[in-house]
């Protein structure tokens, strides 16, 4: 696709930053690139020459045009440990064959089967909330996107362990994060302490997941669950995943599939909690279309709202704020020649906040949605869910259970901020609140 808009240059400028800069506040150092070096601004992390492509040509270029001559980011290669060789991880022909494998089980006809069980989940998860009590919504929000997953993913297997694999997550999340940001990469066989308490929260969680897939090759039992569609997938020639495979696979979606779900979900109630009148727009479709009872999935046509609400959710605040890609053999972006190795940044904070694209970018507004914003956008100037071959497996999953969350709680209880001070994004692997989110629970 020609890149007409963007125009030409000899080289990029150099943004003045620094590795430090980058790891203290990469939201502001993104928009600061942006907005002071344009659309292609190069900048280094260390000894790594990076760019930052901020215009939706440049970033289709990347992520389908020329797919093929980038692959994944160094840092997120540094998590195989924890994800082994799954969608997020694999590349190549081997990514080609497990994508294949796995695509069925997320098919929308497949998706609209689970809607059951996340209704259900969440309608148990708040049985227990009193008027006036006041909840950690980040945490809570955690709890019981871990708890879909877990259902869906494995049926009712992991539902005694929800905890410890919750903790494990962290941990293994936190490790992570702490290997990626040193300056120092140490291989992960060393027997330092970050990498003993990684190991250890890795190993816990293949405990459980490798018994689970015992169970199933040892069982007579046909289950619905995505594990199990996974243990029946065949590719063209008749194999089927591994052990690990299915290990990897399974780890892969029990991660990304709450993770950021839960975070979609804790910005859209800190966002509603402020803004009475969004939250009264939601409550008189949820009134007109449900009248009280639990959504299913015949309902969610109807709830055009409360899907614009989640739309515009994951433009304030996308769960996954930057993508990165490394160049494998030279290349021209945008006029702009790019050497082999170097890191190219894709913002998906830095987009969905560009005023070209949305008047008034950083208000709260569901609305700007109607009348097919979506389509009449640049394809590129709005992609929570990534783009091209890569685009997130699971989207409308994620959609449709924020949704169907939103639909249930917002029907039982008004969720107000305990505290008038603001909370903050936070750029750790995903966009996390920098704090908890405490509001005061209210029956309606």
């Amino acid at each position: 696709m020609p890149l007409a808009r963007v125009p030409p240059g000899p080289r990029a400028r150099w943004l003045r930053g620094s590795l430090e800069e980058f790891g203290r506040d990469r939201l502001g150092f993104f928009t600061r690139c942006a907005r002071d070096y344009g659309d292609v601004a190069a900048f280094r992390l260390g000894p790594r020459p990076c760019l930052l492509l901020s215009h939706p040509d440049l970033i289709e270029y990347v992520l389908l045009t020329a797919s093929r001559n980038f692959t994944k980011h160094f840092a997120v290669r540094l998590n195989r440990l924890l994800l082994g060789n799954g969608l997020i991880n694999s590349e190549g022909d081997f990514w080609l064959r497990q994508r294949r494998l796995a695509q069925p089980g997320f098919v929308r006809e497949r998706v609209v089967l689970y809607a059951d069980t996340m209704a259900a989940a969440t309608e148990r998860h708040v049985a227990d909330w009193q008027d006036g009590q006041t909840r950690d919504l980040h945490a809570e929000m955690m709890r019981l996107t871990l708890e879909i997953v877990g259902l869906t993913l494995f049926g009712a297997d992991v539902a005694a362990e929800t905890h410890d694999v919750s903790a494990a997550l962290e941990v293994a999340l936190t490790c992570y994060v702490a290997r990626v940001q040193s300056l120092l990469l140490l291989p992960e066989w060393l027997p330092t302490p970050n990498n003993r308490r990684l190991r250890q929260a890795v190993g816990r969680l293949d405990d459980i997941l490798y018994r689970i897939i015992r169970q199933r090759r040892a069982g007579d039992r046909e289950r619905d669950d995505l594990l199990s569609m996974l243990l029946r997938a065949r590719d063209e020639g008749g194999g089927s995943m591994t052990d690990r495979q299915l290990r990897d696979e399974a780890m892969t979606l029990f991660l990304a599939g709450h993770e950021t779900t839960a975070l979609a979900l804790t910005w859209a109630w800190y966002l509603l909690g402020r803004h009475p009148e969004v939250e009264a727009a939601l409550l008189a479709e949820l009134q007109a279309v449900l009248g009280g009872r639990a959504p299913t999935a015949a309902d969610l046509p109807r709830l055009r709202y409360t899907e614009r609400l989640v739309c515009e959710v994951l433009r304030l605040y996308p769960p996954v704020y930057t993508i990165g890609r490394e160049a494998l053999a030279d290349c021209e972006i945008g006029g702009y020649r790019v050497r082999a190795g170097t890191t190219v940044f894709l913002s998906q904070w830095v987009m969905h906040h560009d005023p070209r694209y949305f008047e008034d970018p950083d208000a709260f507004r569901p609305d700007r949605w109607a009348d097919d914003l979506a389509r009449r956008l640049p394809k590129y100037a709005y992609f929570p869910f990534g783009g091209g071959p890569r685009v997130c497996i699971g989207n409308s999953f994620a959609t449709m259970e924020a949704v169907l969350v939103l639909a249930i709680i917002a029907q039982k209880f008004r969720l107000a901020p305990a505290s008038a001070e603001p909370v903050r994004p936070r750029a750790f692997l995903t966009l996390r609140p920098e704090r908890a989110v405490p509001m005061v629970l209210a029956r309606r």
